[in-house]
């Protein structure tokens, strides 16, 4: 247990915590942060998904029980938080479907990418890129829906609905993905000086995107309602991990698939739980107080989850 938590998640941690040091002193600041995070979100993770998903093995990792088993229990979680916020804490209906997106979605791409394959090895992340491939169409859908809903109330008006999701189906990452399916579907050959130099780009993804989501983290500030922070890292950090392993165990997943599924729920909330909040301006510093208190937790639930998966 104590060797997972040096070899695995430690020199994770370390990335994430030399970010934070070099912006908290003032070495980098702000704009230097933004920049290596549009770095490695808008070019390297975007090469490292399509490298990915164009030779992923369809058969294999895009297994129908795996997405099955992950985003059912997804779903299960932001409705658990959503109306958990509601009924426990009286929050608003809007606050509540923020809490709600902040239960379902986990830090994959930064932080359970890297672990997993620390933890298993980089032919263990097929199904940790299958669940990626899906995970922000699924969970922007879900939760603008829902908000649209909320927000709404019958009243029809569902043209913010269609612009928005319309800049979603903009964003690199997912167009990413979608060249990669369609190069996996196609059997395109890339040639191989570009191959070759998308892999080099995309070899930088993890560690800058590791290295920047330090930095930002210094810009949030630990304050909000603690008991609802309490109540979004308890179904994110465990109960979240704690049904897919349940429902993983009684479908049969394949060994690596299950380890991909518990480890994914298992992560933090992404700072895609402040973006959302940020764009509906509601439950703002709930979200920001979550990804930064959970991020720091998690050190400790993602090394009990990995005791456990053995």
């Amino acid at each position: 247990m104590i060797q997972t938590l040096l070899d695995v998640i430690l020199p994770v941690f370390l990335v994430i915590g030399v970010g934070y040091t070099l912006t908290r002193s003032g070495y980098l600041n702000e704009s230097h942060i933004d920049g290596i995070m549009k770095f490695s979100q808008g070019v390297a993770i975007p090469c490292l998904l399509f490298i990915a998903i164009s030779t992923l093995d369809l058969s294999v990792g895009f297994s129908p029980v795996l997405i099955l088993t992950y985003y059912s229990v997804a779903t299960l979680c932001f409705f658990a938080g959503m109306i958990g916020a509601r009924l426990i804490f009286r929050r608003e209906w809007e606050d509540c479907v923020v809490i709600g997106f902040c239960c379902l979605f986990s830090n994959l791409l930064l932080m359970g990418l890297p672990i997993t394959e620390r933890a298993y090895g980089a032919d263990s992340l097929i199904g940790t890129f299958a669940i990626i491939s899906v995970h922000s169409p699924f969970c922007y859908c879900l939760g603008i829906t829902v908000m649209e809903i909320v927000r709404n109330r019958g009243k029809g008006r569902m043209a913010l609905l269609g612009s928005t999701l319309l800049s979603m189906f903009k964003n690199v990452l997912i167009i990413a993905i979608a060249l990669g399916f369609i190069v996996n579907f196609t059997g395109l050959a890339v040639p191989a000086a570009l191959n070759d130099a998308v892999k080099l780009i995309a070899g930088a993804g993890l560690p800058g995107a590791l290295f920047a989501l330090g930095g930002v983290l210094v810009r949030y500030k630990p304050e909000g309602d603690l008991r609802v922070i309490a109540f979004i890292m308890a179904i994110s950090l465990m109960v979240f991990p704690a049904l897919v392993w349940g429902l993983g165990a009684s479908l049969s997943l394949p060994q690596d698939l299950f380890r991909s599924a518990v480890i994914g729920a298992a992560m933090a909330p992404g700072f895609n739980a402040y973006i959302f909040a940020n764009i509906y301006g509601r439950a703002k510093r709930v979200a920001a107080t979550s990804v930064l208190m959970a991020t720091g937790l998690s050190l400790f639930t993602v090394w009990f989850w990995l005791g456990v998966l053995g």
